[in-house]
């Protein structure tokens, strides 16, 4: 098994919503092939057999690559999954309280939205990385708060953890933020929707210079 990968480059989140079931496996490969260092499962449903399985493949293929696992917003779903760590948002569990379910090697990621209070607050409480966005106007969320590019600047000053952006990031515009000091884009829809995803997912990933990773080989079984 590869090591882990620093939580630097493409940061892939595989939405159920996007993501038919018989898609989610090939794309999420595909996605990590092409350079993406972390895969967030993303799923709203109340279905809790085919959430679990889901989380487990994508778990076992980030494995394979070396990659990070996330599992968006259910504490349960991490730990049963074996996930490497969670993310939660404004609504969620305090970080502090995740934090000591998780224990202290899962990766705890937080949303901060446009605040930097809130990250500074969110990585005093635990948080690995902190999440900045809407940085460009989004499909997924068209009504989120617009975070700007300058943030980045006024964030890496103080903290010292990656920082993750979100938000319409295309394989267009990816250089623009990790330039501004992002370590991590996190994109939906320009990588899931792609009709080559391994291929968008090296450009998005390219935009990072040395931040980015190269396209993987497939993994031996």
């Amino acid at each position: 098994m590869p090591e882990r990968l620093p939580l630097q480059g493409l940061y892939a989140i595989a939405d159920t919503g996007i993501l038919t079931p018989d898609r989610l496996e090939p794309a999420v490969a595909a996605a990590l092939a092409g350079g993406a260092v972390v895969v967030q499962y993303r799923d709203k449903g109340d279905d809790a057999e085919r959430r679990r399985r889901e989380a487990a493949a994508v778990v076992a293929l980030c494995r394979q690559y070396g990659a990070t696992s996330i599992v968006n917003d259910d504490l349960e779903l991490a730990l049963a999954s074996g996930a490497d760590g969670l993310h939660v948002g404004r609504d969620d569990a305090d970080p502090a309280t995740v934090r000591d379910r998780l224990g202290p090697e899962p990766v705890l990621g937080v949303s901060c939205y446009a605040d930097l209070d809130r990250a500074r607050d969110a990585v005093a409480r635990g948080a690995d990385y902190v999440a900045f966005g809407s940085v460009f106007p989004s499909a997924t969320k068209p009504d989120a708060v617009r975070a700007p590019l300058e943030l980045f600047a006024r964030a890496r000053a103080e903290l010292e953890v990656p920082l993750c952006a979100i938000g319409g990031i295309t394989a267009d515009n990816a250089a623009r933020v990790f330039a501004a000091g992002a370590d991590l884009v996190a994109v939906i829809r320009d990588l899931f929707a792609a009709t080559d995803i391994r291929a968008q997912a090296r450009r998005i990933a390219a935009g990072g210079g040395e931040r980015g990773r190269p396209a993987r080989a497939a993994p031996e079984p």
